[in-house]
């Protein structure tokens, strides 16, 4: 049966990219493989001799958000196109049970729900970058994400609540900043796909300036020489092997995949693997009746922040899937609409907690799968009691009926795990440093969430791309 090409972008294989010497090389296309392929494009735009590739694991799958597929609500999206199409990979880690990885174009960022807020400022501080520096990177990182706190303007849901929230003392709750480009189309520039995904990182580069793309590509080790990076070594379906030159390295596989590259690579670190971070997860639902609203209902997307006292953020969202749906929905609501509450709390960050490679485990290239060890101290267990608190007294402020206790999910459910790869000053207890070069590897860095130096309470990806991005910056100017 003839199968039609899925060609929405231009890629290359194995063995014509076998063929160049690159300048930059970046292992994995999520957040942030793309976000250092948009910023070194952008910057190098007008220089043609500079050479850079970019490999994915997976194929192509969705050319955007999923949604913004016009058959896709949050429900769908959430309970069927993101397990069809994901790998859980817990299911082979007892200690993170929940975990999910995406291999395909994009990753995760095809399926994530694009709450963008920055990290808490007094957590800043423990990072080894000024926080002057941070906020030009954040800023940066917002305008490319078109992160907007306006999603639910003009909602009653989201007046009324808040100011319920607010008239009981949780001043820390606010409208919940969201990656989505609220522009309509205009004079042909066309604004359709507005929630945010690695594919708009794509499209940036690919209108910048020539780069090259191998899909299927599984990247098992990164070749050093004299020292320094000097390429990959990548592996086909067919599993013939290829090795893929380069000045510039970067590997943004997963907080979970990029320690395994390193590992199996021989690259020495002690923190290569630790102080594997998530967040501690807890999922409450409850009702409400419509009726305590306007007939312009709206949906709700209040997030109520972290604080020093309060070390985990909820995101408060709603009503039912109409969070997010397509125009060709009806929205028809019973008298009690649903109401989720998504906490997720602050979680030490320990070196005993690890990714590490089984030894008695490998996949089908014969490369060692990898493990985990994980688990939550004392402290992680007061944070968790503090969120099912958090979510009764804030359930009780609005006026909602809850329908049973907060549920914690297991490990890794969070999707935001982070860590394994931090940067810091260090080689003891970082993996990289301050720009995200691993220690003692010139040309070797890693852009993905394992490169956060400490995780705060918030959602990681605007960070990852802040970093991404300012990685970009430095492998740029200390090119030649």
């Amino acid at each position: 049966m003839w199968v039609y090409p899925n060609n929405w972008i231009p890629a290359k294989s194995l063995e014509e990219m076998a063929t160049t010497d690159y300048d930059v090389l970046i292992v994995g296309s999520g957040a942030g493989g793309g976000a250092t392929l948009y910023r070194l494009c952008e910057l190098w735009r007008n220089q043609g001799a500079r050479r850079i590739g970019i490999l994915e694991k997976g194929d192509r799958l969705l050319h955007s958000h999923a949604l913004n597929v016009p058959t896709m609500n949050v429900d769908r999206m959430r309970d069927q196109l993101w397990p069809d199409n994901s790998t859980h990979i817990g299911a082979r880690l007892p200690s993170f049970s929940g975990a999910r990885l995406t291999f395909a174009l994009g990753g995760r960022t095809l399926f994530w729900n694009a709450a963008c807020p920055r990290p808490a400022e007094f957590q800043l501080r423990y990072w080894p970058i000024s926080t002057e520096e941070l906020d030009v990177y954040f800023r940066l990182a917002e305008r490319v994400l078109h992160c907007t706190s306006s999603y639910a303007d003009g909602s009653s849901m989201q007046e009324v609540l808040m100011n319920r929230l607010h008239a009981h003392g949780i001043l820390e709750a606010t409208n919940m900043p969201l990656a989505i480009d609220m522009s309509g189309s205009h004079m042909g520039q066309i604004h359709s796909n507005a929630w945010f995904s690695s594919i708009h990182f794509l499209a940036y580069a690919l209108n910048d300036r020539p780069f090259d793309l191998a899909l299927n590509a599984y990247t098992t080790s990164v070749l050093v020489e004299n020292g320094r990076a000097a390429g990959v070594t990548v592996a086909s379906p067919d599993k013939r092997k290829h090795v893929i030159r380069a000045k510039n390295v970067v590997v943004s596989a997963s907080t979970l995949e990029t320690p395994r590259i390193l590992l199996n690579s021989g690259i020495q670190g002690p923190a290569i693997g630790r102080y594997l971070t998530n967040h501690s997860f807890v999922l409450g639902t409850g009702k409400i009746n419509r009726r305590e609203f306007s007939e312009n209902i709206g949906n709700l997307a209040i997030l109520k922040r972290e604080t020093r006292q309060s070390p985990y953020q909820i995101q408060i969202l709603g009503p039912n899937q109409f969070f997010s749906y397509q125009q060709f929905e009806d929205k028809v609501l019973p008298d009690q609409v649903s109401i989720v509450y998504a906490a997720f709390g602050l979680v030490q960050s320990r070196p005993e907690n690890r990714v590490y490679l089984d030894p008695n485990q490998r996949d089908e290239y014969g490369v060692p799968l990898n493990q985990v060890d994980f688990s939550y101290s004392s402290t992680d267990q007061r944070v968790i009691q503090q969120m099912r608190d958090g979510i009764i007294q804030s359930a009780n402020a609005m006026g909602v009926t809850l329908d049973g206790e907060p549920a914690l999910l297991p490990p890794g459910s969070d999707v935001h795990e982070s860590c394994t790869c931090r940067m810091g000053t260090d080689p003891a207890t970082s993996a990289t440093n301050p720009y995200g070069q691993v220690h003692g590897v010139p040309g070797l860095y890693v852009a993905d969430n394992s490169s956060i130096p400490l995780l705060a309470a918030a959602n990681p990806t605007n960070a990852t791309v802040a970093l991404a991005m300012r990685l970009a910056d430095h492998i740029v100017r200390t090119s030649r």
